[in-house]
């Protein structure tokens, strides 16, 4: 199956047979939040500062069922949003989704990444989750939304990862042969491939591996069909993954997860090693990275921005002291000083630092400097909040 349009066909069919993702529809706003998908956390984390507007742009490319979309429009009420997606079908469900919890501001079109630039205007963010390693031509893709990106604007993309997902590819092979002619038939599949784990030995590899850290959302069959009947998938590794960054022509900015691409937590006990990865560009770590722990990236997560791109790092004290803060508005629990940060991780705020931020909270002109007055947080401290995407600055 080379053929483009033979490929699309396939793609739309799967998703037209099992929509995606199967979240359920809601009556009302959707739970919880993904900072990647709230614009004023993502500038903020790309940045290092807040952005000066919230009324900006946003596309979802390859919205499917609108999971994603429907965060969108909940996270960012000043945001006109526009959503589009290769499946009839799946959208059908995003626009049911996203009118029944009063997600309203979404205009939908049943397009095909590739004719993104049938859309008007352009961008300041993309959010890609899922799509472009279904796509058989993922360059000509990743082309087509970078050139709907404003000057200064964020897209956030997310693609497999090929050490993690070995065992899936594996099975994925298995169940196409014994498929055979029925290839294509997605529910077909779907039978083929519960009946290969219903039948393979308890300590099978694959088994394994699938009750480790997939059987949960492999319930549900559309889960099941994404992950092992797919008729087009494009797993990455660091350098391939580069190539397909840099025919963007965009800049990387980070990886979204970047806990997972800190390589103390891997050879943090060996000072001697940690020296010799300083003679290594940053490719050449993220390729150690993934090499010493395969399991875990199974997928990446990360920014590219279309340059003027500036970033502001705060270590001059002065215009630290002149930025005004804001508190996130990511994090669940406030105002309590247990609470849960941007990545659902818990955090106990020190006295000074929970006045610190309840100071901040809805803080529109006082200045970091006019804070401390009342709040012996220090700059130490202030800085430390703006690492950990607590709080975020603007410059006066």
């Amino acid at each position: 199956m080379s053929d483009p349009q033979t490929v699309s066909a396939a793609v739309a069919k799967l998703y037209d047979t099992y929509p995606f993702p199967p979240e359920p529809l809601l009556d009302e706003p959707p739970p919880g939040y993904n900072w990647r998908w709230n614009w004023l956390a993502a500038h903020s984390f790309c940045t290092g500062r807040k952005p000066d507007r919230s009324n900006i742009r946003i596309l979802d490319a390859g919205c499917g069922t609108g999971v994603g979309t429907e965060y969108l429009v909940h996270l960012n009420p000043q945001a006109d949003i526009t959503a589009i997606d290769l499946s009839s079908g799946a959208l059908a469900v995003a626009q049911e989704r996203c009118q029944r919890s009063g997600a309203n501001r979404v205009k939908f079109h049943h397009l095909s990444l590739y004719d993104a630039d049938q859309l008007e205007g352009e961008f300041d963010l993309i959010n890609c989750v899922g799509v472009l390693h279904h796509l058989p031509d993922p360059i000509r893709g990743i082309q087509s939304l970078a050139k709907k990106l404003a000057p200064g604007g964020l897209m956030h993309i997310f693609v497999y990862g090929e050490l993690g997902r070995h065992e899936i590819k594996l099975m994925q092979q298995a169940i196409a042969l014994l498929q055979g002619d029925q290839r294509g038939d997605y529910k077909d599949g779907v039978q083929v491939g519960r009946q290969i784990f219903a039948s393979l030995p308890e300590k099978n590899r694959l088994v394994q591996r699938e009750q480790e850290r997939w059987s949960i959302e492999n319930q549900r069959d559309e889960c099941f069909a994404d992950m092992y009947v797919h008729p087009q998938e494009i797993d990455y590794n660091i350098d391939t993954l580069f190539e397909l960054i840099d025919a963007s022509s965009l800049e990387f900015v980070g990886f979204s997860n970047p806990r997972v691409w800190d390589l103390n937590r891997l050879l943090g006990k060996a000072p001697d090693l940690i020296d010799r990865v300083q003679n290594l560009s940053d490719r050449q770590r993220y390729r150690l990275i993934e090499l010493l722990d395969p399991e875990t990236i199974a997928h990446y997560e990360f920014f590219l921005a279309r340059p003027p791109f500036d970033r502001t790092d705060w270590s001059n004290d002065q215009d630290l002291l002149q930025a005004i803060p804001d508190r996130s508005p990511c994090m669940d629990g406030w105002d309590s000083r247990c609470l849960f940060n941007y990545d659902y991780q818990i955090v106990n705020l020190s006295e000074v630092e929970w006045q610190f931020l309840k100071a901040s909270d809805g803080n529109e002109n006082r200045t970091v400097e006019e804070i401390l007055k009342d709040v012996p947080l220090g700059l130490d401290g202030v800085r430390s909040l703006q690492q950990q995407q607590l709080i975020l600055l603007t410059a006066r």
